[in-house]
């Protein structure tokens, strides 16, 4: 596997090399459970899925930590509001996503650690930053002084002369055009949940949070860490800073980023009406597979521009996809191998693995099974294949759906007894001419959502 990604630290595209040889240790920056995730959430989140996806066909052994964070300004804020409790509030969240996740086929991780479960870690990690001379108290609250790391903003190319010295900024979130002192440590308010701790009565600051829960679980110098471009600074920039200034060690060797998704050609606001959670879009009849694969078929260094036309669109590829493998599927015949078409499905294989392994241009790669799709059409159109042929192109696509996990598994299944003496029994009417029979099993298989095709060559079904 040669594998090269855009790394963010330097804007290059490099090789990547793990720190061990077949594990790859990653860490992704997971959602804030305030509310449900939006598809805007969830563009990153197929990327990164993507990405491990193939790091694992490849044959690496990954470590995937993704952490929920279940307590900063946002979920105090509306578990306030509400009148309950911080996990009261956020737990219904946290199964939300895990179901999401489920529903557009993300690959778990193999860890979600949740902020509140860390608080020693991320103690123990500030002590470090205050013993190496980083940060300063106000108010019982403990800052991290930017100025004091003479490479801050190595990452997003944030100039420290920049810097408006003394500034600093209490909130987990702020104005991703100055840089500013943050807050690593908040002492405690009243009503709001605190922790005491060696450092004071009080809780984490948001940035704080990653980097611990990241070493914890991947060491203090790890293989990659993934997320939004939106998170590059200052979260991302911050967890360098402070990582680095507690252990005096490179944090992750490498940085990706997924640009934004816009809908429409706009900025996704509530106040345009194009604000999607994936609840929203399955409500509106749209299919799980559709939705994952317009997120997925964008190279993630891309602006995604996401719209209900491109959902149809995507539905309407994956529906030449199922309609391709059933025909494959149906073919019966023993007869002589065709080499040429042996030799186009090792070539889409190793094509599409080249467009993969150059920095995941997964467009390029669907391409190429298009183009296969369109050739061997164009072969069926004048013959049959052999047994051996559909065997190795059934082999290809399940081969490579282990990267894109959009096939339609439900087309494997061997239609049940009662299904098949229907259709039996159906073209016996026909032949019959006992075509109030024949609507009727029609009729009936359609509503067990079994679409059937009357051709030439006898009746052929299909899922809708």
């Amino acid at each position: 596997m040669s594998l090269f990604i855009t790394n963010t630290m330097s804007n290059k595209k490099e090789k990547f090399i793990p720190i061990n040889e077949m594990e790859v240790g990653i860490y992704t920056c997971g959602p804030t459970v305030y509310d449900y995730a939006h598809i805007g959430n969830f563009r990153a989140y197929m990327f990164e899925d993507l990405l491990c996806r193939y790091l694992r066909f490849s044959g690496y052994k990954v470590k995937q930590i993704m952490n929920l964070t279940d307590i900063d300004d946002k979920t105090i804020r509306a578990s306030m509001e509400k009148g309950i409790t911080l996990n009261e509030y956020t737990q219904p969240y946290i199964d939300a996503f895990f179901k999401d996740l489920n529903i557009l086929n993300i690959e778990p991780a193999e860890v979600y650690p949740r902020a509140t479960e860390h608080i020693p870690e991320m103690v123990e990690l500030i002590k470090k930053i205050r013993d190496n001379g980083h940060t300063y108290e106000s108010l019982g609250s403990i800052y991290f002084r930017i100025s004091s790391l003479a490479d801050y903003g190595k990452l997003s190319g944030f100039k420290i002369d920049e810097l408006i010295d003394g500034a600093r900024i209490d909130s987990d979130e702020y104005d991703k055009e100055n840089a500013r002192d943050f807050v690593l440590w908040k002492a405690a308010k009243p009503n709001e949940p605190s922790w005491e701790t060696e450092l004071g009565k009080g809780r984490p600051g948001w940035h704080i949070e990653c980097s611990a829960m990241s070493m914890k679980y991947l060491g203090e110098t790890f293989d990659l860490h993934t997320g939004g471009i939106d998170n590059m600074f200052p979260h991302h920039e911050n967890e360098i800073a402070q990582s680095e200034s507690a252990t005096g060690k490179t944090f992750s060797n490498y940085w990706m980023h997924c640009d934004y998704l816009i809908v429409d050609g706009q900025k996704m606001a509530k106040s345009l009406n194009n604000f999607y959670t994936l609840r929203d879009l399955l409500d509106k009849g749209y299919s799980a597979r559709a939705i994952r694969y317009q997120l997925l078929n964008t190279h993630y260094r891309k602006q995604l521009n996401f719209t209900l036309e491109g959902l149809q669109q995507a539905a309407s590829a994956l529906q030449r996809f199922d309609d391709f493998l059933r025909i494959i599927k149906e073919q019966k015949n023993d007869i002589a191998y065709n080499k040429t078409l042996g030799e186009l499905v090792e070539k889409t294989h190793k094509d599409f693995i080249e467009a993969m392994d150059d920095d995941l241009n997964i467009s390029k790669a669907l391409g190429k099974l298009f183009e296969l799709i369109k050739e061997t059409n164009q072969i069926l159109s004048e013959t049959s294949i052999s047994n051996d042929n559909k065997d190795e192109i059934i082999k290809l696509f399940d081969d490579l759906d282990q990267v894109l996990g959009v096939l339609d598994k439900e087309e494997d299944k061997v239609l049940d007894e009662e299904i098949e003496q229907l259709i039996k029994e159906r073209e016996e009417a026909r032949k019959n001419k006992n075509y109030a029979r024949s609507d009727e099993i029609r009729d009936y298989l359609k509503s067990k959502g079994i679409i059937l095709e009357d051709t030439k060559d006898g009746t052929r079904w299909k899922r809708n």
